[in-house]
């Protein structure tokens, strides 16, 4: 009998360093699993991260262009706009110091004076 006594406690061990051993390689699966889901996680956090900045920098390039664009457009009108005063103010001038035949004849021999003279 007292052989047998002695194969119980050897088998509860073995149960015991099974079930530890079980544990041991379900805690090891586990951690290795939480590790990889941070890993995943991180990387989606950064695959966004870059996606975003990617996006606004591409949108801020846009909106310089716009501007630049619209800048340009403002400058020709601009010109366009100090062009025509340009004429109607000339033209007004000419008018007025042309509103008689004695200055359209001064004008007229000064004229011909430049011309003559290049």
């Amino acid at each position: 009998m007292h052989c047998f006594l002695q194969r119980k406690p050897k088998k509860k061990w073995l149960r015991y360093n099974l079930i530890t051993s079980t544990l041991k390689k379900a805690r090891l699966e586990r951690d290795g699993l939480l590790k990889e889901a941070r890993e995943i996680k991180q990387k989606l956090i950064d695959d966004a991260k870059n996606e975003a900045s990617a996006e606004a920098k591409k949108i801020l390039i846009q909106a310089q262009e716009t501007i630049k664009s619209e800048k340009n457009a403002a400058i020709v009108d601009l010109k366009n706009q100090v062009a025509n005063l340009s004429v109607e103010i000339a033209e007004k001038v000419l008018k007025e110091k042309l509103s008689n035949d004695k200055s359209q004849m001064e004008l007229v021999k000064e004229l011909v004076k430049d011309v003559s003279l290049k």
